[in-house]
């Protein structure tokens, strides 16, 4: 038998389709951007940047920036509002640019690279470098943001429509993991900065500066293993690569509305998103206002929420696989609906706080997770970044609405118990909306096959 002659190409098989240690890869990069949001946004960054601004602020309080009077306290809720303005302009742009280039891995890479080293600087935070601050958080959370998109449009390439659930599932899991264990070590380290002979500020610091090495060090994975799929697409001669991007989004979007299920569930999860963010965000300003609780309590319990939803997460992939993954989205919100009915009535000492900061990490991880799993059957081939970069959209352009609804209730009632529980509306609308999907037709209207039930 003839063996290969010089000349000759051996043909490697192709390999499969769907890939475990693809799908590991893909895990690790929840694993590695939670550091960034879990210790930077959830903890520590707000309360720095506002000690900051204070620092340069004059002796009313107020600093000048561009000729403007900002209240030094304003500064970081500011910094957020700007970088959620960014996200809505510009994510639907990276989500066409990734379809139609071809080149996601590569995007994400950049994306994440991006935003790890803007963590990494701000070490170098300190004395009244506010706005350095500022702008450090813009590019780290704009990028962050961006390559979140880029990382969810991999989910169904990298998944058959059967093990969508388990696989989105393992990634948020492994996602408030990773976050919780860079977090825990970064409050035993701020916890015990004066025995170590260390500032608080310069501990933050390094727990910042930790958010960025974590981050750059665990994507490496996910860019050694993931896979571009299809071709490289080239642009018409005399049109750009960006050009035909934003050709292909204004497509998209004029037709989305044949997709009128798709349509309904990104509505529903606009809005029970939006109050499961606001009771996120406004947890510890509840308990450090209405109930008079220590910050080692707050940060603590912050730190129970990320392991616990971890368990939610592949617990509620459990109940999907029994009841199906509507369903058991249905459930979480339910669940919301009683903890929030429950805070009112009942939290009232540190052991309740720790014991509402469980409860709402299991259906945390579970509502989130089976969430983007539900998502991926509802899009069209091909345009998965674009698709989901509105649906990071409908997260990050509208939690203004549950602060909003809040604030006023809060204003109208002078009770925080009664404003958190006006957030109970979010959830019953979030779930009348859900009823009415039909996730069958969803799925059959944007050419995808159903799961298996």
């Amino acid at each position: 038998m003839k063996g290969p002659t010089k000349n000759s190409v051996i043909s490697e098989p192709p390999p499969p389709a769907y890939s475990t240690k693809e799908q590991r890869a893909w895990y690790m990069y929840d694993w590695a951007n939670s550091a960034f949001y879990t210790t930077a946004v959830t903890v520590f960054l707000g309360p720095y940047l506002t000690s900051l601004a204070k620092s340069a602020a004059g002796a009313d309080g107020f600093l000048t920036l561009f000729g403007v009077r900002i209240a030094a306290q304003s500064v970081w809720p500011y910094a957020v509002s700007l970088s959620v303005l960014t996200q809505v302009i510009a994510l639907p742009l990276f989500g066409a640019m990734a379809d139609y280039g071809r080149r996601k891995r590569e995007l994400l890479g950049t994306l994440a690279y991006i935003g790890a080293i803007s963590t990494g600087l701000m070490y170098f935070l300190g004395g009244e470098r506010y706005l350095l601050g500022c702008l450090l958080f813009l590019g780290a959370n704009f990028t962050f943001g961006a390559s979140i998109v880029i990382y969810n449009s991999f989910l169904p390439e990298i998944a058959p429509p059967e093990e969508r659930d388990k696989v989105s599932s393992k990634g948020w899991g492994l996602g408030y993991l990773g976050g919780g264990i860079l977090l825990a070590l970064n409050l035993v380290l701020f916890w015990q900065a004066e025995s170590l002979g260390i500032s608080e500020g310069h501990a933050v610091r390094i727990s910042l500066a930790s958010a960025g090495i974590w981050w750059a060090l665990f994507t490496i994975i996910p860019l050694r293993y993931l896979r571009n799929r299809g071709p490289q697409k080239s642009p018409p001669p005399g049109r750009s690569q960006v050009g035909e991007a934003v050709r292909q989004l204004i497509h998209t979007f004029s037709q989305i509305r044949n997709y009128p299920q798709t349509l309904l569930f990104l509505v529903a999860y606009l809005i029970y998103n939006d109050g499961i963010q606001t009771v996120i965000s406004m947890a510890a300003q509840f308990g450090r206002e209405e109930m008079g609780l220590p910050i080692k309590v707050l940060t603590s319990a912050i730190l129970l929420t990320q392991f616990v939803a971890f368990f939610g997460a592949i617990g509620f992939e459990y109940l999907a696989r029994w009841i199906g993954n509507k369903e058991a989205v249905m459930v979480s919100l339910a669940i919301w609906l009683a903890t929030l009915v429950w805070i009112y009535l009942g939290v009232h000492t540190a052991t309740h706080f720790y014991l509402a900061a469980g409860v709402i990490g299991v259906v945390l991880g579970g509502s989130q997770a089976l969430s983007r799993s539900i998502y991926t059957f509802m899009i069209p081939k091909g345009q998965e970044a674009e698709y989901f970069s509105v649906y990071e959209i409908s997260e990050k352009g509208t939690s203004w609405l549950g602060p909003l609804l809040l604030g006023l209730a809060l204003q109208w009632t002078g009770s925080f118990r009664l404003a958190i529980l006006s957030l109970i509306v979010f959830f019953v609308i979030g779930l009348l909306l859900l009823w009415k999907l039909d996730m069958r037709t969803a799925t059959l209207e944007a050419g995808n096959r159903p799961p298996r039930q």
